[in-house]
């Protein structure tokens, strides 16, 4: 019976480690995307059964046709692109959302997944990790105050392992449907800091990216919560905010932190503008550096005791002092007006704040600039 069961053991081993290399050995003759010499690009896709294939993403305003090769492999170069990270997929024979099997590079924002590449350069150099010290990542659970354990990603510079200093913290939120992964994945948060520090343009600092869903404890995966769809979920009815003193007070329990306003920042997206701003001006003695991306400034939900009298709480932050109130958003922004709305009311109660428009609308690629402004001038 040991010897039958010794051979099964082998038989099975061989079987799975077959099936564990083969992939090794698999090569596509397709390359796909090459970026060329003058900045453009060529996507390849190979299908030789296909009627037509597209390409859609933030490369173009319009979808784009690709041609087919004698040998079934469709083909697009496009004009030189300007330094930056880009996001495209394909659409064959009408079907959406098919990615480039050439490409092991995939992004995922809300729900979509989407392959990107990355044009050398200015920005591009900024999103790309380089020979530099880089910093750390953890995944971590906290009790933030209500009840369940809740994720949270946290970047530390290159030298924190090594040092026994004290640092400064950014709290960076994510929008409508995103996660404590967006930041990371899609917002380039780690390459951009560790390329801004290596660079002497931003102070090193650590950055705590939180999961503004209270519906769910983390990202799509990382939770029991089972293999639920990511959607546009999200949390505007004051219990992310009330419970963020609790994460504040955890941060500085657990990492060596400067406990001080003035060594405190935060900032976020859409909704996590909209939470900054709610949180910044409900806990005025926290932040002394306010980031409003593209910010959701009047979403929240009506009724929502933390939302109300809200002149009365902003004349008394900023009473309390300010050193950075930083407002950005894209001309073509949906959210355009309401921030309009927001700063003539901070003019004409003469309240100092920093505005940067860009080109664009409800981004990532301006959010990512954004946030490259935005620490730079932080902890000055």
């Amino acid at each position: 019976m040991t010897r039958i069961l010794a051979t099964l053991l082998m038989a099975i081993a061989a079987i799975t480690s077959t099936t564990a290399q083969q992939n090794l050995w698999q090569k596509d003759a397709t390359s796909s995307p090459v970026v060329n010499d003058d900045h453009s690009v060529t996507l390849r896709l190979y299908a030789p059964n296909a009627e037509s294939v597209i390409a859609e993403g933030d490369f173009t305003s319009e979808p784009q046709p690709l041609t087919r090769r004698d040998d079934g492999v469709w083909e697009l170069t496009t004009a030189p692109l300007p330094s930056e990270l880009y996001t495209y997929r394909f659409m064959v024979d009408g079907m959406r959302d098919v990615h480039d099997p050439a490409n092991s590079y995939l992004m995922r924002d809300v729900g979509s997944q989407m392959n990107y590449f990355i044009i050398p350069g200015e920005r591009g150099d900024l999103y790309t990790p380089q020979h530099v010290a880089h910093g750390s990542l953890s995944r971590v659970w906290t009790d933030a105050g209500d009840g369940r354990e809740r994720r949270m990603v946290v970047y530390t510079p290159a030298d924190y392992e090594d040092s026994r200093r004290k640092y400064p913290v950014l709290y960076l939120l994510h929008g409508m449907g995103g996660d404590e992964e967006a930041w990371l994945a899609t917002g380039r948060m780690a390459e951009i800091m560790d390329n801004l520090i290596a660079m002497g343009k931003a102070e090193p600092m650590i950055v705590v990216m939180t999961n503004g869903c209270m519906r769910h404890t983390a990202a799509p995966g990382y939770s029991d919560e089972g293999m639920w769809r990511p959607y546009m979920s999200g949390s505007m009815d004051g219990t992310f905010e009330a419970l963020f003193p609790g994460i504040v007070e955890w941060v500085d329990d657990h990492y060596r932190t400067i406990k001080r306003k003035e060594a405190r920042a935060i900032a976020g997206l859409s909704m996590g503008g909209f939470h900054t701003l709610q949180i910044s001006k409900e806990f005025p003695t926290l932040f002394d550096y306010v980031g409003l991306f593209s910010a959701a400034i009047f979403r929240g939900k009506e009724g929502v005791a933390l939302y109300e009298d809200t002149e009365a709480k902003l004349q008394h932050q900023f009473d309390m002092g300010v050193a950075l109130y930083w407002i950005a958003i894209g001309c073509d922004d949906f959210l355009y007006d309401e921030n309009a709305r927001y700063r003539a009311m901070l003019d004409e109660a003469g309240y100092a704040y920093t505005y940067c428009e860009s080109e664009g609308g409800h981004t990532w690629r301006n959010w990512r600039i954004y946030l490259t402004e935005f620490a730079m001038l932080l902890f000055k």
